[in-house]
């Protein structure tokens, strides 16, 4: 089956998946301040262990070699230290992965395709998708439910997370299990956090208050598409009436982006605004990982871009920083980052813990 297909009948499903399996709700353990995502069902407990397991599976590829986890590993909020990740065949990756923490709140998952908007379709594409091959499962769907049905783990953890569809290990239940999982991840307990809404002056260094400044004055323009919750023009929220999307031509390529998927010329170029949560944990920056250090992104919007065109985003005016508030905005940056996210065990690879620990769960 061809991704286009699968993607049809994933659209499909969504109409079915209005009941939730167990009265156990997630917890989702973020600050009071934070908005409750806009989700259209409430996430259990037992679809987010299930997904764990999953997004921790090379079973989900076609030689066991690469997991979900491959190109988001946990340690680096959920990204990969590479500018792009070849596939199961050697196939190059064509973007660089984009972090998948607080998605919940993200409208948006790619950096060019407005359509993508809900994490059961998306979850097709890496593991089925073709153009380029991933985890290369095209046309190998009954292989991989057989794959699963096999492991031991799997009958029970369905059989508790989807009592209404009797355990099945289908493409519904796979796929909205891993959708749960990547919802769950979320990280809104950073230094700045503290600073800013926790009620801890002391929280950020004096270095990262000026570089808030800075930030968000109007000399550098950055809150214009880095600002909000998620320090992006990418949310929706319970508090929203609508979901805000924002693509921009940054002046990092002049082909590519949103144009691809409109047709609209002007949009070429155009690419998804990141959240800057937990930025010193991502690099390589940008949708082509071209950039390795914060460094080098700052200097980018300093000359006011590489590869300008007629519909590079006006606010890429360009400006001059001194050392040290180039040092300052950096500290600044530093302090959106959330260290907890890369450790806390309900989103780690329970493979590699003991049998004995599993069976405790």
């Amino acid at each position: 089956m061809r991704i286009a297909a699968i993607l049809a009948a994933a659209s499909l499903l969504c109409a079915t998946w209005a009941g939730t399996a167990t009265t156990t709700l997630w917890e989702w353990r973020v600050p009071a301040w934070v908005p409750p995502p806009a989700l259209d069902r409430a996430l259990t407990a037992a679809e987010v262990e299930l997904g764990r397991h999953l997004f921790h599976d090379a079973r989900l590829s076609r030689d066991g070699t690469m997991s979900c986890a491959t190109c988001h590993e946990q340690a680096r909020a959920f990204t990969v230290d590479r500018a792009t990740m070849p596939g199961v065949d050697g196939s190059p990756g064509q973007k660089n992965p984009m972090s998948l923490v607080n998605l919940a709140w993200a409208p948006v998952l790619t950096w060019a395709n407005p359509g993508q908007t809900r994490l059961e379709t998306h979850a097709l594409i890496p593991i089925f998708g073709d153009h380029p091959v991933e985890m290369g499962m095209s046309g190998r769907e009954e292989m991989l439910f057989a794959r699963l049905a096999a492991e031991p783990r799997y009958p029970p953890l369905f059989a508790a997370t989807f009592p209404d569809r009797a355990g099945a290990i289908t493409l519904e239940t796979v796929t909205r299990a891993l959708a749960a999982f990547q919802r769950s991840i979320a990280a809104f307990d950073s230094p700045y956090d503290r600073y800013r809404w926790g009620g801890e002056p002391s929280a950020i260094s004096a270095a990262a208050k000026r570089g808030e400044r800075l930030f968000f004055g109007e000399r550098l323009e950055c809150y214009h598409c880095h600002g909000g919750l998620l320090f992006s023009d990418n949310v929706m929220h319970a508090g929203l009436m609508a979901p805000e999307r924002g693509f921009h031509d940054t002046g990092v390529a002049r082909s590519g982006g949103i144009g691809e998927q409109t047709g609209d010329p002007r949009q070429m170029g155009a690419f998804r605004t990141p959240s800057l949560r937990n930025v010193t944990l991502t690099a390589p920056y940008m949708h082509d990982g071209s950039m390795a250090t914060l460094d080098a992104v700052i200097r980018h919007y300093e000359r006011g871009g590489r590869r300008r065109g007629p519909h590079t985003s006006p606010l890429l005016a360009g400006f001059r920083l001194s050392p040290r508030e180039r040092a300052d905005l950096i500290a600044f940056l530093e302090s959106l980052t959330d260290h907890a996210v890369t450790t806390d065990p309900r989103w780690s690879d329970p493979w590699t813990a003991p049998q004995e620990e599993h069976a405790a769960r």
